[in-house]
């Protein structure tokens, strides 16, 4: 049986900030899987994770969607948590009273086939996330302003004055029915707020693929660097925080690392660990 268990966040933590893996971290990241159990814990999709991935040898679950979705390396799906439409539909309309809209991302079926719906007006840092998706068939304009069946996130982009007192609003409307999260949105410079299923994120996810490997969670080691990888740090058995991530997320890690993303940090920890 394979010992050691590595679970990365990608973007700014094992993809450098051009959105590439480098030679030097694919060839590490293929001989450590010879002995030990890897992969990703991420924001992104599946299909758009698969795409990174590409050359990567993955033998243990992928942790998707913040966590919303479980992906084993065979496609099969292990669990996924949903926002329904009308809860979701009802964010969107508090949404609209603070004068923003939505990016929507969801499934069109149970064959894993994603939808992600893009809103109807669009600020500044709303235009610099649809950019990154040019000529994506999954995007879809969503003129009327509603949710689908099978919503797995919610996301806001924006400023903070904007998106602060929404995440406020929309914590005290909600309680614990969803998982609200603002973060600092490093690619345009603004925030974003991640709207989920209360158990649709990282540490949950992260719980259950322990539960599927059949291993204990201090088993695992977990690599991040921003908001939505606190909780999976405090349930890891070893926390590592690449140099370049948020100070409240090294504040929880047990080790945090010399170098950046752009320095192949976690590739350099796999190699010596």
């Amino acid at each position: 049986m394979k010992e050691a268990i590595y679970i990365t966040d990608l973007d700014h933590t094992f993809l450098r900030s051009d959105q590439t893996i480098s030679d030097f971290s694919t060839k590490i990241w293929n001989n450590k899987s010879k002995d030990a159990l890897l992969s990703v814990a991420t924001a992104r999709s599946y299909q758009k994770t698969r795409s990174f991935l590409d050359k990567l040898h993955l033998d243990a679950p992928m942790i998707l969607l913040d966590g919303t979705m479980i992906i084993a390396p065979n496609k099969k799906l292990i669990d996924l948590k949903i926002i329904n439409k009308s809860l979701g539909d009802a964010v969107v309309e508090i949404g609209l009273e603070f004068d923003i809209d939505p990016f929507i991302i969801g499934l069109k079926d149970m064959d894993l086939n994603e939808s992600f719906l893009y809103p109807r007006k669009l600020n500044v840092h709303q235009e610099f996330v649809l950019k990154g998706y040019k000529n994506d068939p999954r995007m879809q304009f969503n003129p009327r302003n509603k949710t689908m069946d099978m919503n797995l996130k919610i996301v806001y982009f924006g400023d903070f004055q904007t998106l602060n007192p929404l995440t406020q609003k929309l914590k005290n409307t909600f309680g614990r029915d969803l998982e609200c999260k603002l973060s600092p949105e490093k690619y345009s410079g603004g925030y974003f707020l991640t709207i989920l299923h209360p158990e649709g994120d990282k540490a949950h996810a992260l719980s259950k693929v322990m539960q599927y490997l059949e291993r204990d969670i201090t088993d695992v080691t977990v690599f991040g660097d921003s908001v939505n990888d606190m909780a999976m740090f405090h349930l890891a058995g070893t926390s590592v925080a690449v140099s370049n991530a948020l100070d409240e997320v090294k504040a929880v890690a047990d080790i945090i690392l010399p170098h950046s993303n752009d320095e192949d940090a976690v590739a350099k920890y796999l190699q010596h660990c």
